[in-house]
């Protein structure tokens, strides 16, 4: 299903694409973010360019295996937006781009994901207690990268990482304690937890690499503040979407087998509105939390060490079940339940909530048209797939 959602206004035909955006960005901070992570200890460097996608197990190098870089891009953009050029933002682009990989790193040892961007995870190639040690190499280098900005700005600049950095943590933790809550009855997660939960986890990284753009660009607070308040709304509405793809993506869009985060029963928020529904969508609702209270819980991931030959010649196992099983019609039966009691459509709404919020922040500032189009563009990227 293709869902369209409100256009952000700004874009023409004469703003560049995303994919444009995206690369313009990478290459302006590449040289800077390459230098920051060459400083590490050799073998800890190794893993951070592998975590980017620079390099295989054994340093080689790889290409086409890295991240979009949406982070250091909005950093970039929002300097631009200021006023400054994108040049002014490098060390808080190379900032955010290293505390975004180094939560990656950490997530996939949590969650025990094994591939990412069809590669093995780091904690998988490497082994766990080595990704630990790069997670953490990343966060400490992510400190110096803004500690060493002229003048008064640096102390600024590591206080909104700092900050953002304490709600990313609370945002993991309440995502972790959610996994033993019960799906019904008064200690069920409800909607409203769910979304403080994602504006921390998601989207207060985002929000800072908006607001540390335009703080190293010299904007004047409430800019900042408001550029703040815009990168965490659209970390809500992405992560709205990125739900409804783990249930209904296209695994040939996503990348991630069908009905994923149902197997993996997590809580995400098309299933808790579908839980909390009223009126029509009741029965369904019923329905449903019986399914998910009388459904195994899946069994918790195993954390090999990793094998001695190198990962590339292995052929990394989907994390979903191989063939049909009982499991497979739970997961169809839920997901049905899930849209009957308006799951997906409350999830839809609620990311065009959260859109229609971030045009509002921007709308309310003086920003220079260019980087504003090329925002919006970015911004509209991060939620306009297939789902």
């Amino acid at each position: 299903m293709t869902t369209t959602f409100p256009e952000l206004l700004g874009a023409d035909e004469t703003t560049a694409t995303a994919g444009e955006i995206l690369g313009r960005c990478r290459e302006l901070v590449r040289p800077a973010l390459a230098d920051t992570v060459g400083r590490l200890h050799p073998w800890v460097a190794e893993m951070a360019a592998y975590s980017f996608g620079w390099c295989d197990v054994g340093g080689t190098p790889a290409e086409g295996a890295g991240g979009k870089g949406v982070r250091q891009a909005l950093a970039v953009l929002c300097a631009e937006a200021a006023g400054a050029s994108g040049e002014a933002a490098v060390a808080g682009a190379v900032a955010v781009e290293l505390v975004h990989t180094f939560s990656l790193l950490h997530d996939d040892i949590m969650d025990g994901d094994q591939t990412r961007r069809t590669r093995p995870t780091v904690w998988k190639a490497y082994g766990t207690g080595p990704a630990v040690l790069a997670g953490d190499a990343l966060f400490a280098l992510a400190v110096e990268a803004l500690a060493g900005v002229d003048g008064a700005g640096a102390a600024v600049a590591v206080r909104q990482l700092s900050a953002a950095l304490g709600d990313l943590v609370r945002g993991q933790a309440d995502d972790l304690l959610f996994e033993s809550r019960p799906w019904t009855g008064p200690e069920a997660v409800g909607p409203e937890e769910y979304r403080t939960m994602a504006e921390h986890k998601t989207g207060a990284l985002l929000g800072c690499a908006a607001a540390l753009g335009a703080a190293l660009a010299g904007a004047p607070e409430p800019t900042v503040a408001a550029l703040d308040r815009a990168g965490r709304h659209m970390g809500v509405a992405f992560q709205v979407v990125d739900d409804l793809l783990g249930i209904w993506g296209d695994p040939a869009v996503t990348g991630k087998p069908v009905h994923r985060d149902l197997r993996q029963r997590k809580k995400t928020f098309p299933v808790l509105a579908a839980l909390s529904a009223r009126g029509p969508g009741a029965p369904a609702a019923e329905r449903l939390a019986t399914l998910l209270e009388e459904s195994p819980a899946p069994e918790p991931p195993e954390r090999e060490s990793p094998k001695s030959e190198s990962p590339k010649s292995e052929s990394p196992k989907s994390e979903s079940l191989e063939s049909e099983s009982p499991d497979d019609a739970t997961t169809r039966r839920a997901a049905t339940l899930i849209e009957q009691a308006g799951g997906r459509s409350a999830a839809l709404e609620e990311a065009d909530r959260h859109i229609a919020a971030v045009e509002t922040c921007l709308e309310s500032l003086p920003l220079a048209p260019r980087a504003s189009a090329e925002l919006r563009t970015l911004l509209g990227f991060l939620v306009r797939r297939d789902i």
